[in-house]
C-alpha cells in the first residue's frame, strides 16, 4: 500500500467523493460521523480509516492507516522502529509530541504524521494540504 505524500493513498486522493472512493474500494466495513460531522469510512482489510470533510462537500481529507504494507517513497513504515523510519525519508523537520508511551512526529510541509509506540511506528496519518489561509489543494479531479 503506497503512500503518496502530499496526494493521498494507494489508489484514493484527496478530494474524491464517497461515491469515487467506493467505487475503488467498495462499501465500508464501518461508518461514522465524528464530532465536526464528518463521515468516517473504516476498511478493516485495508485497516485503513477514511475522514470525509463535511465543509468540504465530503472530499476526502484524511486517512490514517496501520497497514502493514504501507509504504512512504518504497521505504516500509508499520513496525519500523520511528528513527530508521525518519532517518531513511528525506523530510527533515520533524515535531514531535509524546503521549505517554506513544509519540507523534510530524512533518507539516507533507501533514504527515508517524505516531510510535514503544520506539516503532503502529500507525500513519495523512492529510490533504492546504494550498493557502483557506483551500485544500485537492488532487482529485486537478488539472
Amino acid at each position: 500500500m503506497v503512500i503518496h505524500p502530499k496526494n493521498g493513498i494507494d489508489q484514493l486522493l484527496f478530494g474524491m467523493s464517497q461515491a469515487d472512493v467506493q467505487a475503488r474500494y467498495g462499501a465500508p466495513d464501518k461508518m461514522f460521523q465524528d464530532e465536526e460531522e464528518n463521515n468516517i469510512w473504516v476498511y478493516n482489510a485495508k485497516q485503513v480509516r477514511l475522514t470525509f470533510y463535511a465543509d468540504e462537500q465530503f472530499r476526502l481529507g484524511y486517512i490514517i492507516t496501520a497497514n502493514p504494507a504501507a509504504e512512504v517513497l518504497q521505504h516500509k513504515v508499520i513496525g519500523i522502529a520511528i528513527q530508521e523510519v525518519k532517518a531513511s525519508l528525506p523530510f527533515k523537520n520533524w515535531e514531535q509530541e509524546d503521549f505517554d508511551t506513544t509519540e507523534n512526529h510530524f512533518n507539516e510541509s507533507n501533514w504527515l504524521i508517524l505516531q510510535a509506540e514503544f520506539g516503532r511506528v503502529i500507525r500513519l496519518e495523512l492529510g490533504a494540504i492546504i494550498k493557502d489561509d483557506e483551500h485544500f489543494d485537492w488532487k482529485f479531479g486537478a488539472k
